[in-house]
Formats: structure tokens, sequence, C-alpha cells
């Protein structure tokens, strides 16, 4: 590992480098499909004339994205004909993820939901599924394409980039639609992946560190050598399950021993107070009397700049700082700025400045311990099996809190707002000590290698 940076300076020269910079690209393609599949759509299929409860089954699209875990093996292990041996296993699998986004958005402009939903659904279902699989190959290109001292620099870009292409796509895609019809609104947002295209053309494929063989792997070994009675066909198929599925599963909780149950239970508790805050907030502001320009322009325009402010200084400080001490203050200053809330509820009246400062403060550490938590999630990862552990964090980093999340109207309409985001906070006491007892473990196995 190298030597720790002493130097703001030197902090600062950490996104001065060509992969991070691709990385700000690839990040920005990575965002433009997630809200065309999900608010923007329903905006154009609500002026279309669909019903609301068919608007409410488009939802399930969303399942594609946390259940991406199960083709990720494929994804990591798999090479494409022709395209892998020219652009590497990363490139060639986000170049043809891009193809089905870019895909699925024209044949969802080329498309009238008001007399052909079922069609629009499957093109809005394959554009989920390619930016689910983008992620999976985005996500291990990152990881394999710096040192592990890039690694938050490399996360924050992302966020950061995500984020905006959010904007673009989201309140920059309701401008157009007042301008221009749907279906060129989609067109247009489909050219925005010629971004992604280019990037992977123009960058390099990482040094993936992974035995492409997977009679190498030692369980298969073990597995043909037990079982050479069973048909050729029998033995391929489950060798290649055992290499691509059994092994990255393997290997997680052999380097990690017991640690690796408290690493999961991270994954799975950090970000709940953020998502089932998020799931209220809409609802929170237009309760109270604030009208949809006051919470765009708090929410949408300065909420996004501090969100990504929070982003950036925490790609910033992780290499000065370690990642250990950051993930434990994210885990702790989030759900306190979460109770900021609950004292805008308590006043129980449309106060701007209050609003604001609540807004304001959360989304940035938000975005801070965003940064953090996704630089440490890559520092687990081995670089054999990238992707499919990767994607098993970031699946098990988002099912637990929508799950727990969709009872939050429940929990408002049972006890109202200022309880709901007392309540919202305590979900991240679990996270916070599961991060503590990791920070305490790792300083009494250096004071015992010191001694």
């Amino acid at each position: 590992m190298q030597a720790a940076v002493t130097s703001w300076r030197d902090a600062l020269q950490i996104y001065w480098h060509r992969r991070i910079l691709a990385m700000a690209c690839l990040g920005f393609v990575a965002g433009v499909p997630y809200l065309l599949v999900f608010s923007t759509l329903t905006a154009w299929l609500t002026e279309a004339g669909v019903s609301r409860a068919s608007i409410g089954f488009f939802t399930w699209i969303g399942i594609t994205y946390s259940i991406k875990v199960f083709w990720s093996p494929v994804v990591d292990r798999v090479a494409l004909p022709v395209i892998t041996r020219r652009l590497g296993q990363r490139r060639s699998w986000i170049l043809l993820a891009q193809a089905m986004i870019a895909g699925g958005l024209i044949g969802m402009a080329m498309t009238n939901p008001a007399t052909h939903l079922v069609q629009m659904a499957l093109f809005a279902l394959l554009v989920a599924f390619g930016a689910a699989t983008q992620d999976i190959s985005i996500d291990a290109w990152r990881i394999e394409s710096v040192e592990v001292e890039r690694q938050a620099a490399m996360s924050a870009v992302y966020v950061f980039s995500y984020r905006f292409a959010l904007i673009v796509t989201g309140a920059g895609g309701l401008y157009l639609a007042s301008v221009m019809s749907w279906s060129q609104v989609y067109l247009v947002m489909a050219s925005l992946l010629s971004i992604g295209v280019v990037t992977v053309l123009v960058s390099t494929e990482p040094h993936k560190r992974v035995r492409e063989d997977f009679l190498l792997e030692a369980r298969v070994q073990h597995f043909l050598a037990s079982n050479g009675h069973l048909p050729r066909s029998i033995q391929s198929v489950s060798a290649w399950i055992i290499g691509a599925v059994v092994c990255p599963f393997m290997d997680f909780f052999v380097r990690h021993g017991k640690k690796a149950l408290v690493f999961l239970w991270v994954i799975g508790s950090y970000r709940i107070c953020d998502i089932c805050m998020a799931s209220m907030a809409m609802p929170f502001y237009l309760d109270l009397g604030f009208s949809k320009s006051q919470i765009a322009s708090v929410s949408g325009i300065w909420g996004v700049m501090l969100l990504m402010l929070g982003v950036f200084i925490g790609g910033l400080v992780v290499p000065k700082y370690g990642v250990m001490r950051l993930l434990l203050l994210g885990a702790v200053a989030h759900p306190i700025a979460n109770l900021l809330y609950s004292v805008v509820a308590l006043v129980n009246k449309p106060d701007m400045a209050l609003l604001a400062l609540a807004i304001l403060t959360e989304n940035f550490f938000a975005g801070f311990a965003t940064a953090v938590f996704i630089a440490w999630m890559s520092s687990l990862t081995s670089s054999a099996y990238t992707a499919t552990q990767y994607a098993v964090f970031s699946s098990l980093m988002t099912l637990p809190a929508k799950f727990i999340g969709g009872y939050s109207g429940v929990v408002v309409d049972a006890h109202g707002y200022p309880f709901f985001f007392v309540y919202v906070s305590a979900l991240g006491i679990p996270a916070v000590l599961a991060v503590l007892y990791l920070l305490v473990a790792d300083m009494k196995a250096s004071k015992t290698e010191a001694t």
C-alpha cells in the first residue's frame, strides 16, 4: 500500500487521473437510465392518460436493480464473442449494456403508451436490465482500475456524475417535455449514451488479476475429480457454476472469516436511514404547505449541490484520514442530521429557512457517507471476483432498506412526522454499533501486531 497522503494538495491531485476522468463519464451514463424508467416515465404515462394503477405496476421494473446479483457471475466471467477479445472483459460488457439501454430508450420513444402499454413496459424492462448490467460492469471497472488509495476519489466522482445525470434526466427531461414531445425527449436521452460509448472506446481495460480458466479453481478441480462419472455436459455446467458463483462467495468468507458477517450487517444497515427518510420526504414537504417551486429550489438545486459537495469531500478526506473512522463519522452524522426534520415537523408550518437548514445538512452528510461507504465496500472485494462480489454488496445495500421503507407511510399515519424522523434516525443505530465494533477490532489488531 502506498504511503498516506499528507497534504491537501496531494489529496486534490488524486482527482487528476485519467481513469478518474473516465469514471466521470461512465458515472454519468450509469445515471441516465434510472429516472427514465421511474419518475420521468410516470410523468409521460400520466399525460398519456394511463391509469394510476397501471403506473404503479411500472415500479416493479425497479426490482431489476436489486436482483442483478443473479447474473453478475455471467458479467464477471463470461467473455462476449469478438468484442471481449478486442476490448477486454469489462469494457465489452459495458458497451453491450449501453447498446441495450439505447435500444430500449429508442423503443420507448417509438411506442405510444396509451395504445401499447405492454410494449412500453417491455422496452422499459430492457432499459432497466441493461442499466443493471452496466452497473455491474462499471463497478468492476472502477474497482479494478485504480489502487486502494484512489478508490474514494473514484466513488466520489461516480456518485457526483451519477447525480448530475439524474438532474439532466429528471428536471431536464421535464423541461424538454414542455417544448417537444415525449418521444423526442427519449430520443435525446438515448443520444446521451454516446458519451459512454466514446469513453469505453478511448479508455483502457484495467489489469484484471483473475484466473480465466475455471478448471484452475481448486474447488472445481476437486469436483471434477470426485464426479468423473457424470456426463461431460453436466461436468462443464457444474464446473462453471462452482467457479463463477460458489467460489466468489466462499472467497469472501474465507478471506474475512468471522468479520464477514459483520461486514454484511454494515452493508445491509448503513443506508436504511437514508432510503426510509427519502420515501416520505416529498409527502412531508407538501403536507407542511410548501409549494412545488420552493421544494424544487431548495431540494432539487441546492440540496443536490450540497450532496455533491459532501461526496467530493468524502472522496477527498479518505486518503488522509482512512476509511474506517470516516465510515463511523458518516454512520453517526447522517442519522443526527435527519433529526432536524423532526424539528421542522414540530414547528408544523412552512418555515423556509428551517427547511433549507434541514435539507442542506442532511444532503451534505448523505453525500459524504455515501462516498465513504462505497469506497469501503469496494475495498472488501477480491480482484478475482470483483463484479460478482460487488453486485452482492450493492443488492444487499438496498433490499433491507426498501423493504423497511415500504412501511414508512404506515408509521407516519400511526404516529405523525415528528416521531417518524426520530424513528428513521434510530434505524441508523445498528450500523453505528457494527462500524464501531469493526473499528475497535482493527485498533486491537494493530496493537497486537505492534507488540
